[in-house]
Order: structure tokens, then sequence, then C-alpha cells
């Protein structure tokens, strides 16, 4: 046999060879996964109405507190409500001569890595020590970005926001005297309403034990209800008000969902959102480490609730 046929012959057997082999796998994307910290406030949560008690914007707001200047005005808003994020925190917000700041409290005890967690998304990365002396009071690690400041005490993360600013002088006096008032402002984990009953069972099957924590509540007639542990948090939150839907008008609009008119899947953000009846519905579930949170899941834990948003 000359080279040249030998040659044709090896070549047809690889041909032959490749052929017989099996085709390679289709590439397959990697589901999306929440990246936020907490889910869209519902329109509307401002303090005006939400959750009733005692909180930290109250607390500080009172004539006892000697941290304030004497000239300065800070008013608290009456009521309080929770962000449904990872750390869960409440809420409430302060008028400081004006400006309004939001303060906010995890739920439930930190978990390790919750401060820097918070400080992250907030981009808060420089010392709490540049607003002043005084910051030294915040303990370790707190942080500020010029229009807030991290910090914890009695095991909670306290997170400070100001969208129109604080002066830093002003900044810090707030946050040394929420500091001082957190451990007499903490509210009971669990603060259940009959209706969010429905869905424990589907979100303690999602995550897997029972919830540690429970924030439902009612703000003018409309249901939230959240659950969570130190690793995760499911929320069904019904709109203040009969509003739209941003995300429709996105471009290229989110995934359809199977539920509502109309309704939308976010995989990034963990979340469902849809109108039923009347409002707009959000269902959202975010866990550390991340997962993908699938649409089907998301639909299972607020069908329970479906007849309460057709009144």
């Amino acid at each position: 046999m000359s080279w040249f046929a030998a040659a044709l012959l090896l070549a047809g057997c690889s041909v032959a060879r490749r052929a017989d082999e099996l085709p390679p796998e289709p590439v397959r994307l990697a589901a999306p996964v929440p990246t936020v910290v907490a889910p869209p406030q519902a329109e509307g949560l401002d303090g005006r109405a939400g959750q009733p008690g005692k909180h930290a914007c109250s607390a500080v707001s009172s004539a006892d507190n000697t941290i304030r200047r004497p000239r300065s005005q800070w008013v608290a808003k009456p009521y309080s409500w929770n962000d449904g994020g990872l750390p869960a925190m409440d809420l409430c917000t302060l008028t400081v001569d004006g400006r309004t700041a939001v303060v906010g409290i995890t739920a439930l005890a930190a978990r390790p890595g919750m401060l820097e967690r918070v400080a992250d998304a907030a981009e808060m990365f420089e010392p709490a020590a540049k607003l002043g002396a005084p910051a030294q009071d915040l303990g370790y690690g707190a942080r500020t970005s010029g229009r807030g400041v991290v910090f914890e005490v009695a095991d909670r993360v306290v997170r400070i926001t100001s969208d129109t600013g604080l002066p830093d002088g002003e900044l810090l006096r707030v946050a040394v005297s929420v500091h001082k008032v957190v451990p007499q402002v903490l509210r009971p984990a669990r603060q259940s309403d009959s209706a969010c009953q429905l869905s424990t069972a589907m979100v303690e099957r999602f995550i897997g034990v029972l919830v540690q924590l429970r924030r439902d509540y009612r703000v003018n007639g409309a249901l939230t209800c959240i659950w969570g542990t130190n690793d995760t948090t499911v929320a069904i939150v019904e709109s203040v008000h009969p509003d739209e839907i941003p995300e429709a008008r996105q471009v290229p609009p989110p995934r359809p969902a199977p539920i509502g008119r109309p309704g939308y899947y976010l995989p990034d953000r963990g979340e469902l959102v849809f109108r039923q009846g009347r409002r707009v519905v959000r269902v959202s579930a975010l866990t550390v480490p991340a997962r993908e949170i699938p649409l089907d899941t998301l639909i299972g834990i607020v069908q329970p609730l479906l007849p309460l948003f057709l009144r």
C-alpha cells in the first residue's frame, strides 16, 4: 500500500471515529441569582402609615435626648415598616431640620459579615471616624459614605441614610443618639397576621426550617407578610396604592409570568410582581449565599393568598 493510500485510510478512520462520537453538550447558561440586598419598596412607605409601636426615630426625637442640639428640630413619623431584605430591617423616618433620614435596625441578631454586607450595599466604605471624634462611640467597624452611616450595637446592624444629606456633625449626632436607644426599641421577632399564616407552610418548605422572623402588618388595608431566618427572607407586599408596575416600561420587558394582569418574573432580584385585582403585589425571596429562586417557587408561596387580593 502506498503512503498516499495509507494516509487516506487513516483519515477515513478518523472521520468515522468522530462521526461515532456523541455530539458536544450544549452550553448551559448559569441561572441568574438575586444580587440585591432588599426588594424595591412599595409605593407610599415613609412612616406616615405602617406598623404601630415604638421605634428608634420616636425615641431619639424625644425631649430628653441631650445629644441633639437644643435649637435643632427632630421630628419622627409615627409608624415603622420592614424592608423585606436580607438582613430584614425595621425602618423609620426622622426629619432633622427639614432633612429626612431613614433609620434601619436588623430585625434579627446580626450574623458574622452582615455589617459588611449592609455597608457595601449602601456604598459606605470609609471609616465613620471621618465624621468626628464622637464616632468612636459607634464601635469597631462603623462606616460612612458622607450621606449615611452603618454600625453594630446590641447584636444588631444599624443603617442610617439620608437622600437629602445631613451635615457631618448632624449625621453623627443622629447616629450616636440611635446607638444609645437601640436596646430599648428592639421589637419581638414574631409579629404575625392570621392572613399571612396561609402561606407560612409554603415558605417553610422553601427555607427548609421553621421561620424565626415574622413581620406581618397592614398599611391602609394593604397586606405585608415577611418571613425570615438568618440566611433567608421571603416577603409578600401588597401596594399601598393602586399603582402601576414600573418594570412594564423596561426595554426589553422582563420575562412574563403566568399570574396576574400583567405579571413579570425578575430572577436577578428573586422577585415576582403582578397586578391582582386593584393592587400590585410583589413576592420576593433572598438567600445568603445567593441562589436561584425559581418562578414556580414564588407562585407557590403567594398562591394561598390570591383570593385576598381580589377584593
